[in-house]
């Protein structure tokens, strides 16, 4: 199987001054692999001067052909969809600034377990075993970013 080729509008010394501006240490050091090969090192030499495997480098050099220097940069992944829709996040809202009725809810301030047991219905039982204290803001904004 033949290399995937670089693209030819780049070359070694412009992946290096790129590679030495920028702030993103992993970018660069990608950035310095691909730069050898411009100077004609075999791909193996590339994957030692990034400490990955061949695949890695070739991997490098799809994202570097299709995006250019910005493709070897460390996206975000998407991770999991969220639990909670917009409605369940509204409902949880209010139900949070309006606090609990001692004499309906059973508690006089929330706590994460008592808000996950009222949104996806955990009996009782289980909630009272995995007590995890009160519910502070720093938990409740965590809770509303994961949805």
């Amino acid at each position: 199987m033949t290399a995937v080729p670089l693209r030819r509008d780049f070359d070694a010394a412009t992946l290096r001054a790129v590679a030495k501006k920028t702030k993103d240490a992993a970018q660069a050091r990608r950035l310095l692999a691909l730069a050898a090969i411009y100077e004609g090192a075999m791909r193996t030499e590339a994957a030692k001067i990034g400490d990955v495997t061949l695949q890695i480098v070739r991997d490098w050099v799809v994202k570097f052909n299709a995006h250019g220097p910005d493709g070897l940069i460390d996206r975000k992944a998407p991770g999991q969809p969220p639990k909670l829709n917009d409605a369940h996040r509204a409902a949880l809202m209010k139900m949070i600034e309006e606090g609990p009725t001692p004499a309906i809810h059973g508690v006089v301030r929330w706590r994460l377990i008592d808000l996950a047991q009222w949104i996806f219905g955990i009996p009782p039982q289980w909630a009272a075993f995995q007590n995890r204290g009160k519910c502070d803001a720093a938990q409740l904004s965590r809770l509303y970013q994961r949805g």
